[in-house]
């Protein structure tokens, strides 16, 4: 099921955010949709935000978060909906 949600959008650097309904996939295999219910920018962020750091653009920023497992994709195991996450890291920063 496809979900639609709010989200704040940077469509290039040293632009304002765009608070815009978007549509979020059910998860595939492997994969882990969340209900972010808190995030932060940290420095990586900044960087994209400034244009210190090249982008693709649109981007959500943010990848420091938590929230509560929504659903899994097929082959998850280590998680289950509804289950607070308390920390959701893409990458290193």
């Amino acid at each position: 099921l496809v979900i639609k949600c709010k989200a704040a959008v940077l469509w290039g650097p040293r632009q304002p955010f765009s608070i815009e309904e978007v549509e979020v996939a059910p998860p595939k295999a492997g994969e882990v949709r969340i209900k972010i219910m808190a995030t932060g920018i940290c420095h990586i962020d900044d960087h994209a935000i400034t244009g210190a750091m090249p982008a693709r653009f649109p981007v959500f920023v943010g990848h420091e978060a938590a929230g509560i497992v929504e659903s899994i994709g097929e082959g998850v195991t280590t998680v289950k909906p509804e289950i607070w996450n308390t920390r959701i890291c893409k990458g290193q920063c």
